[in-house]
């Protein structure tokens, strides 16, 4: 029976530790990245159906990530965080960018100079709306971010501009305290 208990006992500990960690992490309002996928971006997909996207995300998550479209400004949830953590795609939970990369640009969505690796984050010509922008997707999942601009704060001189519905964030240990 001994041999039996401690492997249950570790099944038990890693489920409770991993739905504590999702619950802490996510909050009721914010997107639900399924399984963080923390570092350099090594090329695996995650595809699924439209419907497989619909149940999984909620409706304005599936609304940027799949319809390719943009929350109004100063309405999501991390356009004015200050808290120190990570942004993951709420789709795919892709390592995406970090908080000492935000930045207050005045649009109101989050704005990075920079992806947390250059591989994380990628890029295609938009010209949606008889504009001429850059998109940023999540090249896991293909999942729609926002768009790239050329008019960012040293030292890279770009505009990461970014859906809050697309990512969900994930707060540092130390700032879980504060």
């Amino acid at each position: 029976m001994k041999t039996r208990t401690k492997p249950v006992l570790g099944v038990l500990l890693a489920l409770l530790t991993a739905a504590s960690i999702a619950v802490f992490t996510q909050g009721d309002a914010a997107p639900k990245a399924k399984g963080c996928y923390m570092g350099r971006y090594r090329g695996d997909k995650v595809v699924h159906t439209d419907a497989e996207w619909k149940k999984t995300l909620s409706p304005e998550a599936y609304r940027i990530l799949r319809g390719h479209d943009t929350e109004k400004a100063c309405t999501g949830l991390y356009w004015d965080n200050h808290k120190e953590g990570a942004y993951v795609c709420a789709g795919c939970g892709l390592e995406l960018f970090v908080s000492k990369a935000k930045f207050n640009s005045g649009t109101g969505w989050p704005s990075f100079f920079e992806p947390i690796y250059p591989e994380n984050v990628a890029t295609r010509p938009d010209h949606s709306f008889g504009m001429d922008r850059t998109e940023v997707y999540c090249p896991r999942c293909g999942g729609h971010l926002g768009h790239v601009f050329q008019d960012g704060p040293a030292p890279t001189g770009l505009r990461y501009c970014i859906n809050s519905a697309a990512v969900s964030f994930i707060a540092d240990k130390a700032d879980e305290k504060r």
